[in-house]
């Protein structure tokens, strides 16, 4: 028996204080993590990754730091995400890293978050952040499409 999944949703919302001096123009961009078909009979967990990504162009040479936060979802916890597949639960998270251990949240509650910085030079500099998602093994899943909206806020 197979669950056929569906792609997971990356919403993005941008939040840019910068002082008025600054002529910069930062966008971002997601790719989903989408995880195909989860076999609940399997003994191996089920890994994807997608994508997160910061551009930002500058007429001058500017050090711009930032923070990538990735919101709860549909569970409401960080602890085990949940994707949905109408009243049927399926468990899941998203990390910062390949280990798949650091679990990428807002930096609250014990999970991680990408804060960093690039120096912006005339035509721009583009930053690409790995999403390591995975399905632990052997949930007992009816079968169904499943999905969750995840919201990635990038504060500059």
């Amino acid at each position: 028996m197979s669950v056929t999944m569906s792609r997971l949703v990356i919403a993005l919302a941008l939040a840019a204080p910068l002082p008025a001096m600054a002529a910069l123009s930062c966008n971002t961009s997601a790719q989903a993590v989408a995880f195909g078909n989860y076999d609940p009979l399997s003994a191996l967990a089920t890994d994807s990754t997608g994508q997160v990504t910061v551009t930002c162009t500058n007429l001058i040479s500017l050090f711009v730091n930032y923070t990538v936060d990735l919101s709860t979802g549909v569970s409401g916890s960080y602890a085990s995400r949940q994707m949905a597949s109408g009243a049927n639960r399926l468990n899941y998270n998203l990390y910062t890293d390949v280990t798949r251990l650091l679990v990428w949240g807002d930096g609250t509650s014990g999970t991680s978050h990408i804060s960093t910085g690039f120096l912006v030079v005339l035509l721009g500099t583009t930053a690409n952040h790995t999403v390591y998602g995975r399905i632990p093994a052997r949930q007992n899943a009816a079968v169904g499409s499943y999905s969750d909206t995840i919201t990635v806020t990038v504060t500059f």
